[in-house]
């Protein structure tokens, strides 16, 4: 067994955790503070000019083509620094990837390129609705064909990077007699297509950064050639990406969990009471031990899931394990740190209180855990 990282993948997670350090941990706070949209486009800009928005995509599109346990590295190292940035990369990464697994070749040829240079500032998902959460196939947007267009109706709720996306993975009923989840297709729709307004910029409890908005289809027309895949094949095709994207969010929460223990750590080290660091504390010494441990697992249940699915094996089980473990090890483990720094841990003068407030998603989005233990149960007593 070989945990030894590539040349290629070393390099990549070098380079993703420098450009981290130096570009994204600078202006995290002050983005999460003002949500300053600028200042994220402006890092998703640079995170295309590293080639670090088509990571899984084949270089013929303008993507590096490095393949799954990159993405999973670098949404790690992105994570330590800014969710909101880091999430956003992710969405966009797992948007262009979709496309190429299941578009047609002038879909691909259409809008993969866009993606990947940051000509579009980042893709989104639309697949939640206020009756299809955990159960996506209960939605109720329609699509019903229109000659060359099929016209889209409903709303879309909880929709990350939906203010400045350049595309859409949209889905949508399409045969209400099919049975459920069976007469659900996906489409490509452009923030232009009328019929189509961005509405709402949700107000969250952390990700301020990235906006999470509400989707209007409103009559909405899309050119038939922008399905995405066949029709009525759209349920399976969310399914795959939300297995997929659970790598990436997972990779993203461990980040956050690692950057937040990293400052409680050294904090501890360095903080006086009881006239001796509170590092030399039994109490603190466990909790960091145990923290670092979990993280450790969480990282490697990540790149055995990211490693299977670059190998092209089965990989669904393995990252919902995978998501499962490493978003709730990230919310102890940010618990914990806010908890080591105290009362200082507490106020917005420290990162912490933002980690904090950054990962409690973590657990909810991509797949609540509650469904992540349902679908690793229901494999295991099948």
């Amino acid at each position: 067994m070989n945990f030894e990282l590539t040349e290629e993948q070393k390099i990549i997670k070098d380079t993703a955790a420098k450009f981290a350090k130096r570009e994204l941990e600078p202006v995290a706070a002050e983005l999460d503070r003002t949500k300053n949209r600028e200042i994220l486009k402006n890092n998703l800009k640079k995170l295309a000019e590293l080639g670090f928005m088509g990571l899984n995509v084949d270089p013929e599109y303008g993507g590096t083509g490095a393949g799954v346990v990159a993405f999973s590295l670098a949404m790690t190292e992105l994570g330590r620094a800014c969710a909101s940035t880091a999430v956003t990369a992710c969405v966009t990464n797992m948007v262009a990837e979709v496309i190429q697994v299941v578009g047609t070749q002038a879909q691909r040829e259409k809008y993969i390129p866009p993606i990947c240079s940051g000509e579009y500032a980042a893709g989104s998902f639309g697949l939640t609705e206020t009756c299809a959460g955990s159960d996506p196939a209960a939605m109720r947007s329609s699509a019903v064909l229109d000659g060359d267009h099929w016209v889209l109706n409903g709303n879309k709720i909880f929709i990350s990077s939906a203010e400045y996306a350049g595309v859409f993975v949209v889905w949508a009923v399409t045969d209400k007699q099919a049975r459920k989840g069976r007469g659900i297709s996906a489409f490509l729709v452009e923030p232009s297509f009328p019929g189509f307004i961005v509405g709402k910029d949700e107000k969250k409890l952390g990700q301020h950064g990235s906006s999470t908005n509400e989707l209007v289809f409103d009559n909405c027309r899309v050119p038939v050639e922008n399905m995405l895949g066949k029709v009525n094949d759209g349920f399976r095709i969310a399914v795959a990406e939300l297995a997929g994207g659970r790598i990436g969010i997972g990779s993203m929460s461990l980040g956050i969990g690692l950057a937040a223990m990293d400052f409680a750590t050294k904090y501890a080290a360095e903080r006086v009471q009881f006239d001796k660091p509170i590092a030399d504390q039994q109490a603190i010494q466990w909790m960091i031990a145990d923290n670092y441990t979990r993280l450790d697992a969480a990282r490697l249940l990540l790149l055995r899931a990211a490693y299977l699915k670059e190998t092209g094996k089965p990989y669904a089980v393995q990252a919902s394990m995978a998501k499962l473990y490493a978003s709730e090890a990230a919310n102890k483990a940010c618990y914990d740190a806010v908890q080591m720094l105290g009362g200082y841990g507490y106020t917005a003068d420290f990162p912490v209180e933002r980690h904090y407030r950054d990962v409690r998603i973590t657990t909810i989005y991509e797949g609540t855990s509650e469904i992540q233990r349902l679908i690793v149960a229901r494999d295991l007593l099948k």
